[in-house]
């Protein structure tokens, strides 16, 4: 019989128009973030991330924090992680390993630069686990999202 794990902590985070532009507000915690596109589109005035760079920034943190707990455990000499991330579309037909044959399909790049005093073997495995943070395998597995209309208020 294979035990479960259980379910991690319920997160809540609230997202609010500015009131200007298409810019918004994000509530995490006691900690205040701001979402905009670029200048030039739609409304952007480019006053934070966008929605894309969000999902990637937090792909990176995810991917850069597993790879310092994973380091520390190990008593490894892991200096310090830089992950560079960038997304786009392709066509599906031009993805050669894709499941998907028609449209689009996201394509996430992710590289992992490790600095410190580590052999092959043990950047070889880091490479290994920052393939399995917890928001890659959020990303990678089946995603449910409901969409409900809260209260008017």
């Amino acid at each position: 019989m294979v035990a479960k794990s259980a379910p991690g902590p319920e997160r809540t985070v609230v997202v609010r128009g500015s009131g200007s532009g298409i810019a918004q507000d994000i509530s995490v915690r006691d900690h205040r973030l701001v979402a905009d596109e670029l200048a030039g589109v739609g409304d952007g005035a480019d006053r934070g991330p966008d929605p894309y760079e969000l999902l990637l920034a937090s792909l990176g943190a995810c991917t850069a924090i597993t790879l310092r707990l994973y380091a520390e455990r190990k008593g490894w000499a892991l200096e310090d992680a830089e992950v560079r991330l960038r997304h786009r579309r392709v066509h599906a037909d031009d993805c050669a390993d894709c499941e998907t044959k028609t449209g689009f399909v996201d394509s996430i790049e992710v590289e992992v630069t490790l600095h410190g005093a580590l052999d092959a073997e043990q950047r070889e495995r880091l490479l290994q686990i920052a393939g399995r943070c917890p928001v890659n395998r959020t990303l990678q597995s089946e995603i449910k999202i409901r969409e409900r209309f809260g209260a008017q208020g």
